[in-house]
């Protein structure tokens, strides 16, 4: 007989929630790459804004790093932003 997993729990989490979070995102250097981030971010958390972006070129410059310091309130909210960011067509990697 095969158990059945379990999805993880708050109580499962080595997070201790709220939390200042960092979400590192990856995709080509674009004028508009780091605005429509924050703007994305800024939908998960409503108090989020650029002076909570730590960007770094890779170096060739085609691509641009964004580290996004969010303010994490649960599980669901990160998981909920990870897919917004990975369903983006300007990302190439969240992490």
């Amino acid at each position: 007989m095969v158990a059945a997993l379990e999805a993880p729990t708050e109580r499962d989490s080595l997070i201790n929630y709220p939390c200042d979070f960092p979400v590192k995102v990856i995709g080509q250097h674009h004028p508009e790459f780091v605005d429509t981030m924050v703007r994305l971010a800024q939908g998960f958390d409503p108090e989020f804004g650029a002076h909570r972006v730590e960007l770094r070129a890779s170096k060739t410059e085609k691509y641009l790093g964004i580290t996004l310091i969010v303010r994490a309130t649960s599980r669901a909210q990160l998981d909920s932003l990870y897919s917004a960011l990975t369903g983006h067509p300007m990302v190439k990697v969240a992490l």
